[in-house]
């Protein structure tokens, strides 16, 4: 194995969340971990986990049997637009796609929960990126569940046993996803309470990251067990064999990023995707045609 892959599986191991686990975030995952990689090399791994993204997404998108859709959640000032920009900096553009999901229109709400994600999933040979995604249905609807009530649901679904059902209905959708051959990459960026409050403050103070401050932003940090709870029981009931989480520390953004880039490089290597060989027929033409072409160039000057 590449070294460099083998750097990127050993460095995600422990953030992944194992299938049938109990999860809690405060007990099991250090939002300032760096798993002993220091900042001054960190920016050479990225580069190299960049350029290995492009090499596997050049290789998808002329296989173009498969797809990929990297899910990507986290409290306010995690650092999720961030991590998109520095990862996704060396792709080709017209290969991926990232949808942002706010909040729900009159005609998606008049849908099932899953329907506005269904119809933004990538074509086969692209990469889909969602900026927040259909868990937001069992993280902010479950915190404010007065939400609930804009989805016009009937009154037998509206009990405490609708996130049990949520969380069957996602992992049933995202096995179908998988065998369809979308694969699906689940990456929690783990933000402190101290490190979101100096970014909240950064947002204020630096007149360039205003336009980020929300002061909904602030006001939703009262809710911060409350998430944590939310999150703790959405990790354990869909973190699965085919679409397991992936729990990044992002205290320090350096790291989130490489570790977010090692983790979507390994899901692309396990997916594996190649060149397609041509078929005899069109091979038997592209050696005519370069014969031809030779020929006008000049023959040896063309090889």
């Amino acid at each position: 194995m590449d070294k460099r892959l083998r750097f990127m599986r050993d460095l995600i191991a422990p953030l992944r969340v194992p299938p049938g686990s109990t999860v809690r975030l405060a007990r099991d995952h250090d939002p300032a971990w760096t798993g002993g990689v220091r900042r001054a090399e960190a920016g050479g791994l990225l580069g190299q986990g960049v350029k290995l993204l492009a090499d596997y997404q050049d290789r998808l998108a002329a296989q173009s049997t498969a797809g990929m859709l990297v899910v990507l959640q986290g409290l306010d000032a995690a650092g999720k637009d961030g991590t998109i920009k520095h990862v996704m900096s060396g792709l080709n553009p017209q290969g991926v796609e990232v949808r942002s999901f706010k909040q729900p229109s009159r005609e998606e709400l008049a849908h099932d929960f899953l329907w506005r994600h269904q119809v933004a999933l990538p074509e086969r040979g692209r990469i889909g990126i969602f900026n927040r995604s259909h868990y937001e249905e069992v993280l902010v609807v479950r915190v404010h569940p007065e939400l609930l009530a804009a989805e016009h649901l009937p009154a037998a679904a509206r009990t405490d046993r609708i996130w049990a059902g949520r969380y069957r209905d996602i992992n049933r959708w995202e096995r179908y996803l998988v065998a369809s051959g979308v694969y699906v990459v689940k990456i929690m960026l783990n933000i402190s309470w101290q490190e979101q409050g100096k970014r909240f403050l950064k947002r204020i103070d630096r007149p360039q990251k205003n336009w980020k401050f929300s002061p909904d932003d602030v006001r939703e940090r009262r809710y911060w067990q409350e998430y944590h709870r939310a999150i703790d029981d959405m990790l354990s009931a869909t973190s699965t064999r085919w679409a397991p989480w992936y729990v990044v520390p992002a205290d320090h953004k350096w790291f989130s990023r490489l570790a977010t880039a090692a983790i979507v490089v390994t899901a692309l290597r396990a997916v594996n995707p190649g060149y397609p060989a041509p078929d005899p027929a069109a091979a038997e033409q592209m050696k005519q045609v370069r014969a031809e072409l030779a020929a006008e160039l000049g023959g040896d000057r063309a090889r």
